[in-house]
């Protein structure tokens, strides 16, 4: 998974989006410092490095336009999108993303991943769905949550009570409370969900692991 941006970082990497749709190549360190207001080239240096650290570019040392966007082929509003197996612990292979708007993704490291057609239906999740995650989100009360417990992915409803984590009972109406013993791991507070109006079956073909279980 990558690592969250700070604001600042967010701010370079939409111009970086932006600058290439409109103009076919990237903006120079110069170009970064003006539009961003940064008082030096060598901070928005420093800024494009924590990006290619961070997995969100690659660069071409000694090039002043040499930034080239991880997974990139949008227009402007919009941004490329990393589909994710959670139970791999890490992206797909190379070439697995989407483009969206802007809008529905919220913070530059949230990822997609497919709700499978065998999925129990969980509050507004429907199988055939594709879920927006968003891992630096905090879930507050009632949020949808992605969560992995043990080999299985689950998209559930949260309370929090005390240190513990209970989980709305989907279809079956049972609540189920995590603890620290318990095998989980919270990959994000779902942000949106894009559908089809075409029916499950006729949905790509999904990956392995994808597919929600019951709890």
């Amino acid at each position: 998974m990558r690592a969250p941006l700070t604001p600042i970082e967010q701010q370079v990497y939409h111009f970086l989006l932006d600058f290439l749709a409109e103009h076919t190549f990237q903006p120079s360190v110069r170009d970064i410092a003006k539009r961003l207001r940064i008082p030096s080239t060598r901070s928005v240096t420093d800024l494009l490095a924590s990006l290619e650290r961070k997995g969100y570019v690659e660069r071409e040392p000694g090039r002043s336009r040499g930034v080239r966007l991880v997974g990139y082929a949008t227009s402007g509003g919009s941004q490329r999108v990393p589909v994710r197996d959670p139970l791999s612990r890490g992206i797909g292979t190379e070439g697995e993303y989407m483009t969206l708007d802007r809008r529905l993704i919220g913070d530059a490291d949230a990822f997609l991943m497919w709700m499978g057609p065998d999925a129990p239906v969980s509050r507004a999740v429907m199988p055939g769905d594709l879920l927006v995650v968003q891992p630096s989100a905090r879930a507050n009360d009632g949020d949808l949550v992605a969560l992995r417990l043990g080999a299985t992915v689950l998209v559930r409803a949260v309370l929090h009570r005390g240190g513990a984590i209970v989980l709305e009972g989907g279809s079956t109406g049972e609540q189920h409370t995590l603890t620290v013993i318990d095998d989980y791991e919270v990959l994000g507070v779902v942000g949106a969900i894009v559908r089809s109006l075409r029916p499950p079956s006729s949905q790509a073909p999904q990956k392995p692991g994808l597919d929600e279980r019951s709890s």
